[in-house]
């Protein structure tokens, strides 16, 4: 533990379980308060419960596609924490989908979460970070920005536009000294990426691991890590980058 995060005012979407669980306690660990908001509503309760930090962490059951729950969210996290100084856009949801028989609903129920609700939860921590002329926002984004499987139609799509929307955003509060960036995890230990497993051959599992330069997949504490140092003032010069977490995954051809 380092105190890199010491009195920061850090909110995170979808942070019940996987990844968003393991971004949490590392920011508590760092020193900051933490917010976070999930549906999952008993997760959120149960990692409140391990993590034991009532004076530093707060929980809200809520829908980052709802722009009155992520008001509600941040207007509790303001009145215990002050000044929301960080935000983590983790929340997201995997996609299978043909692109014919897709339904409109469907396709807006995959960019409401891994995209708009992105742009909404920017928007209400903004006002916070440009009043006080600093902050940093880490939007999870995907090695599926960059390449992508078969039948998972369109969540690279989703994806991109979350690259494209860091980028974009930088642009736009870095005079606030505002710093946005994107984080792209590979293959992570997490509930999304064991359903994706399930849904496809058992022995898929095997051959994704033969083909990492690591022969393994990344624990969620690793791309965790990684959020700690985007966030903090040691990647003060950062911004508008999209992090490639993926254990080498991206740097090989196939074969």
């Amino acid at each position: 533990m380092s105190g890199r995060l010491t009195d920061e005012h850090i909110l995170i979407t979808g942070g019940s379980r996987g990844i968003g669980a393991a971004i949490v306690e590392k920011c508590l660990l760092e020193g900051a308060n933490v917010s976070f908001i999930d549906l999952e509503g008993e997760e959120g309760e149960n990692l409140l419960t391990k993590l034991n930090q009532d004076s530093k962490l707060l929980f809200v059951r809520g829908n980052v596609c709802s722009a009155e729950d992520l008001k509600s969210w941040s207007d509790a996290s303001r009145k215990k924490f002050g000044s929301i100084t960080g935000l983590v856009n983790n929340a997201g949801r995997n996609s299978y989908a043909d692109p014919v028989t897709m339904t409109e609903q469907q396709w807006e129920d995959v960019f409401d979460v891994d995209l708009k609700a992105a742009w909404l939860a920017a928007r209400e921590a903004l006002p916070d970070m440009i009043a006080n002329k600093r902050g940093s926002i880490v939007n999870i984004a995907s090695v599926h920005a960059n390449m992508t499987y078969p039948s998972m139609f369109p969540y690279a799509a989703a994806k991109s536009g979350l690259v494209g929307l860091t980028r974009s955003m930088a642009l736009e509060v870095g005079p606030h000294q505002i710093r946005v960036n994107a984080l792209s995890p590979g293959y992570t230990e997490t509930f999304l990426v064991k359903e994706f497993f399930e849904r496809n051959d058992p022995a898929l599992r095997q051959k994704v691991l033969d083909v990492h330069p690591m022969n393994r997949m990344a624990k969620p504490a690793e791309i965790a890590n990684c959020v700690a140092f985007l966030l903090s003032t040691e990647a003060s010069f950062v911004t508008g980058a999209n992090w490639i977490a993926d254990g080498g995954l991206t740097s090989r051809f196939a074969g």
